[in-house]
């Protein structure tokens, strides 16, 4: 890739109030400067901003892993063991009905355990309306 290098070109300032005294000639030369000017301004984004894409694309492009063949190999060998144990595994497993699971039970606690009930009445039983509420009894 062939880079140019670009110099900068500095223009004289010219004051909107000196432009009437230069003559035809003379605005021609400053026309031509200024136009050398931009096209080198333009030219320079253009090459810094093709400079920055490429850092972008190396910095954050998409980079690929890639694996040595021997590595991909044991990879390979080793998926291959993987699926015929899965098969074993299957077969062995199609012949028995697959085991119901139930709700795990508590075991019941023993019966020399003391047992004391204790029951829980409200305050009152009448309700704001006036009615009488049911109180129901739920052993534990």
């Amino acid at each position: 890739m062939a880079v140019a290098v670009f110099q900068r070109h500095d223009l004289p300032m010219v004051l909107p109030a000196n432009l009437h005294a230069l003559d035809a000639d003379a605005l021609r030369q400053l026309l031509i400067a200024q136009d050398r000017e931009l096209t080198w301004r333009q030219t320079k984004i253009d090459q810094l901003t093709h400079e920055l894409s490429l850092h972008k694309r190396w910095r954050f492009g998409v980079k690929t892993e890639r694996l040595p063949a021997e590595q991909a190999q044991l990879f390979e060998e080793t998926v291959e063991a993987d699926l015929a144990a899965m098969t074993e595994e299957l077969e062995q497993l199609s012949g028995k009905p697959p085991a119901a699971k139930g709700q795990a039970k508590r075991k019941p606690l023993p019966p020399e355990l003391p047992r004391t009930e204790i029951h829980h009445e409200p305050d009152s039983t009448t309700c704001a309306c006036g009615c009488q509420m049911k109180v129901s009894v739920q052993p534990s």
